[in-house]
């Protein structure tokens, strides 16, 4: 999972690729560091693109994309969100909405 690291990096992706997850993490979050490689192993068996952000480190885009608590997962395709789970992340559900993009 590579790391976006400025919101027009952020915005570029959203606007040019076809589809991928965004992981949203947050600076001392256990749950995040524990959720990280369950969705990078579910996003690598379904070889899905897939990017992460620290939310503490783009201010930007915890405002415009209404990113208040984390762990965040956001599914994009075609430039449009069409998935997210925020908090508790169902994995099941997850690998779900993800093939049905494949």
């Amino acid at each position: 999972m590579e790391k976006i690291k400025t919101y027009n990096d952020l915005l570029e992706k959203i606007k040019n690729e076809e589809k991928f997850l965004l992981y949203i993490k947050s600076e001392g979050c256990s749950v995040c560091i524990a959720d990280f490689p369950k969705v990078k192993e579910i996003v690598d068996k379904n070889t899905f693109t897939s990017y992460y952000i620290q939310a503490d480190e783009m201010t930007e885009a915890v405002g415009q994309l209404n990113l208040y608590s984390a762990p965040i997962v956001i599914l994009f395709y075609d430039g449009k969100e069409i998935h997210r789970q925020a908090r508790i992340i169902d994995f099941s559900e997850l690998d779900y909405r993800i093939k049905q993009t494949l």
